[in-house]
């Protein structure tokens, strides 16, 4: 396994999400990546769920969500995908966002979301493997009003005043994902954004178990003991589990995580009352 400061190792990723083609930036190659690196790394906040600690140096990205084939929250995701895009050329910067999923679009949230902004042949397009149930498959050109087609839902950005909204598609309804502007953040501002919902103790990153991973043709979504399979086309199924063990072996089957300290992730379950009805 090689771990260096000088950049991500490239073979390892590409094996990770089953990508073979060229090492060049190109818009053809991002949007490829793009989507390949949401169907294999999942979303999820096992380790702050169990309180492990969430490490964002390049080697401990490399260790958890390659080598461990783990997958991990915004932060750990973007920033790995931002030293991939990097390494073969692209020019990228950060950028934070306010979640606005399922809240008002007027609502004050913190900055508590990573994307990326990348730099292409004279246009700005926004890069995002880490959102979790509506993670972009697709990178999206900074437009405002234009209906962009992904591999999944429809996406438009919307401007208004001094910020960007970003929305999906969904049963024919436009929802907001969330706001955000251009001012540029760093690697350091991550760092504090991802300790606070870490740890916070009432942040849903540390009281609520959260994965999601894109498939070729819908999505799979779990919260706590509620896992809803959407599929393309068609109708959702929901799942309910009654046990850790049974949430635990569909983590491994449908979404490729191994869960860590399985009887810690046991003792949780219980004790915040999951699979204890379908009501």
């Amino acid at each position: 396994m090689r771990q260096t400061d000088d950049g991500p190792d490239l073979d390892a990723y590409f094996a990770r999400i089953g990508y073979c083609g060229p090492r060049t930036a190109t818009l053809g190659v991002l949007q490829e990546l793009h989507l390949l690196h949401p169907r294999a790394i999942a979303f999820e906040n096992l380790d702050s769920f169990l309180g492990r600690p969430v490490r964002l140096d390049l080697p401990s990205l490399e260790e958890k969500l390659v080598h461990a084939r783990r997958g991990g929250y915004c932060f750990e995701q973007n920033t790995l995908f931002w030293k991939v895009l990097a390494s073969l050329g692209f020019q990228v910067s950060g950028l934070a966002a306010r979640v606005l999923w399922n809240q008002p679009d007027d609502t004050l949230n913190p900055r508590s979301h990573m994307l990326l902004r990348v730099e292409l042949d004279g246009s700005t397009w926004l890069a995002d493997v880490g959102f979790g149930g509506v993670t972009q498959t697709a990178p999206l050109r900074l437009a405002a009003g234009m209906v962009q087609r992904t591999p999944h839902e429809p996406c438009r950005l919307i401007e208004t005043d001094d910020h960007h909204r970003l929305q999906v598609e969904i049963g024919g309804e436009w929802r907001t994902v969330f706001r955000f502007d251009l001012t540029e953040h760093f690697e350091v501002d991550y760092l504090v954004s991802s300790h606070f919902v870490s740890t916070w103790p009432a942040s849903q990153f540390v009281t609520t178990i959260m994965a999601a991973r894109a498939l070729p043709q819908g999505r799979l979504a779990l919260k706590n003991d509620r896992l809803i399979v959407h599929e393309t086309g068609g109708a959702s199924r929901h799942v309910h589990f009654a046990t850790a063990a049974d949430l635990r072996a569909t983590l491994a089957a449908d979404f490729g995580i191994d869960v860590p300290e399985p009887d810690r992730f046991d003792a949780r379950f219980a004790e915040l009352g999951f699979g204890q009805g379908e009501s």
